[in-house]
């Protein structure tokens, strides 16, 4: 491959088979969340008021109950346990840019052991008495879409003169980077709006099929 190829990939709905922001407020959140997640999904509002707003919704003496029960609910979808040690036999960079949390990515990431992988996800704060969502990776002065973790921040940090660059994902949030990627792989929301705009994509079901697909798609950048 003339380019290094670089791997962007989600959380909540890739990584993991549901969305635990979804599993969490449907939990342990008062009726105002339906209203809210359809504002973000809408996008009347953006990711950022959105997901912060939802968070308020919660107070901050559940964390202990939250962190258990979503770490005990989150289901990994198959195959990541081989993609991750296929990205490390085959030298493929990747990093996790996640518009989730890092109270609950953190621990339902930690049996992977991915010290050597950049986890790129939103902050928490408890002290107060609801919980805040901090943005440590916020838009860049080239996106105005209010995303509160920026993956088209990070991906412009990868030259495409020098990175072929790949989005794995499945929502709204990864729209905006799929837009700008070399290629999408995807799944769900992703998928269908990937086919809508003609970006060059190919859909998965679990990281066996990412695998696959990025096999392919080394062997077409060597024969090129």
């Amino acid at each position: 491959m003339s380019k290094k190829l670089v791997l962007f990939c989600d959380f909540d709905g890739t990584i993991t088979e549901k969305d635990n922001i979804v599993a969490i407020v449907r939990k342990f959140a008062p009726p105002e969340w339906e209203a809210l997640t359809e504002q973000i999904l809408s996008q009347k509002i953006s990711v950022q008021e959105g997901v912060g707003k939802l968070f308020q919704l919660l107070p901050s003496s559940l964390r202990d109950e939250i962190i258990d029960f979503i770490v005990s609910e989150a289901s990994i979808r198959p195959g990541f346990a081989d993609f991750v040690r296929f990205c490390r036999e085959e030298g493929i960079e990747w990093l996790v840019t996640s518009g989730g949390i890092d109270f609950f990515v953190d621990p339902i990431l930690a049996p992977f052991d991915l010290k050597d992988v950049p986890i790129y996800c939103n902050g928490s704060d408890f002290s107060g008495d609801k919980i805040t969502i901090t943005w440590p990776h916020s838009c860049d002065d080239h996106c105005s879409n209010g995303c509160g973790m920026c993956k088209t921040t990070i991906i412009r940090r990868y030259d495409p003169a020098d990175y072929y660059r790949v989005v794995i994902g499945d929502s709204i949030t990864d729209l905006a980077g799929a837009k700008i990627a070399d290629f999408v792989i995807a799944r769900s929301f992703l998928a269908q709006r990937a086919e809508e705009l003609n970006l060059p994509h190919r859909t998965f079901a679990t990281f066996h099929d990412v695998i696959a697909i990025l096999q392919d798609l080394k062997h077409q950048q060597e024969v090129s």
